[in-house]
């Protein structure tokens, strides 16, 4: 049986099969991982941690709107205020009194980072990237419905007339010469234009 070695560099790409299960003439790519973690091109703050439990004035309060005569019965709607800034926020969610605690704390969370960061906050820089992602599908679109209506006109003029055109244009001069002698054509009567 025949063995072949490869240079060192390739030697760790590549894997030489075991010659009982495998063939000795194919090559075997190597699984390659890393082990640092892959993250993105520019990465989110951080959510923002909750304000602390001795600024935030907390009430429960009965529910409102649809969901049955339960959701009006009970008081799981919580309303958070936070004290030294006056931010109210109240969070009906869901039925559970402690899920709309936790739901509330992390959107007086969020109006708090606003408040203080602006356009730094974590919120304004999601919407961002939001918006930016719609108007790149957006772009995106326009420029495929625009290739889709030339090919239509492309195939409307026939397989050979976008040839024909591209070798026949005039210069610059010569198409406003054209477009001024046609202009004084259309003011003519069809008699004068014989004459």
């Amino acid at each position: 049986m025949m063995r072949f070695s490869l240079p060192p560099l390739l030697s760790r790409l590549w894997q030489v099969p075991n010659a009982l299960t495998q063939s000795a003439a194919r090559l075997q790519p190597a699984r390659a991982f890393t082990l640092t973690p892959t993250s993105q091109k520019n990465p989110l703050p951080p959510r923002p941690p909750p304000p602390p439990e001795e600024d935030i004035e907390e009430s429960y309060l009965k529910g409102s709107g649809p969901g049955g005569q339960k959701i009006n019965k009970t008081n799981s709607a919580v309303q958070l205020k936070h004290i030294p800034t006056g931010i109210v926020v109240k969070c009906q969610a869901t039925r559970s009194r402690t899920q709309n605690r936790k739901i509330a704390r992390t959107l007086l969370a969020q109006k708090l980072d606003d408040l203080n960061n602006g356009e730094e906050s974590r919120s304004a820089i999601v919407g961002e990237v939001k918006r930016k992602k719609a108007a790149s599908a957006a772009k995106k679109s326009r420029r495929k419905y625009k290739l889709l209506e030339e090919e239509r006109q492309g195939a409307a003029e026939g397989p050979g007339a976008s040839e024909e055109s591209a070798d026949i244009t005039p210069a610059p001069e010569e198409a406003k010469a054209q477009d001024a002698s046609k202009s004084q054509d259309a003011g003519k009567t069809p008699d004068e234009g014989k004459a």
